[in-house]
């Protein structure tokens, strides 16, 4: 992976950075290493370990991040790629977005009216509320707090004593 964590002074995540990034960060000694895993860079002249986490030496006020806008990508990454009522993984395509109150009873496409479902639970579900339909819900339909396409994929060791996941 060639992307590095950085934190803020605080150690709050702060963003995701290239490696190109991290290292213009680095030598100009902007920031300092806060993990021992390293991404080994390679110059004409020399090498370079950048360490996957950075924090920040002086704090970076930043504004209250706005709710992310709901997508069906963001809603997928929110629940993980998993149906919210059997519990099972699928692919993103094998999905289907599921109103937990249903557009024909007033419900809208927001956060916290919408959940992945598979085919199989969506149609059993159909249109009706799960408590309708005699469905548990395994996923709470909430509002993220921050955007969750900030850390998808395969998430490095090193990151996960500083974010949630």
């Amino acid at each position: 992976m060639d992307t590095v964590l950085l934190l803020n002074v605080t150690y709050e995540p702060l963003a995701v950075l290239s490696l190109p990034r991290a290292v213009k960060l680095l030598l100009r000694g902007r920031v300092e290493p806060v993990a021992e895993e390293r991404i080994l860079v390679h110059g004409s002249a020399r090498s370079l370990a950048v360490p996957q986490v950075l924090r920040l030496k002086v704090y970076a006020h930043v504004p209250h991040r706005k709710t992310p806008t709901w997508t069906r990508h963001g809603l997928l990454e929110r629940d993980g790629y998993a149906c919210a009522y059997c519990g099972k993984r699928y692919a993103g395509r094998e999905l289907t977005v599921d109103h937990v109150v249903p557009l024909s009873q007033g419900g809208r496409s927001t956060w916290g009216n919408t959940v992945t479902a598979c085919n199989r639970c969506n149609q059993r579900k159909a249109d009706r509320t799960p408590h309708e339909a005699g469905m548990k819900l395994l996923i709470e339909p909430k509002t993220p707090r921050t955007n969750y396409l900030v850390a998808s994929g395969d998430v490095p060791a090193a990151w996960k004593v500083w974010i949630e996941l």
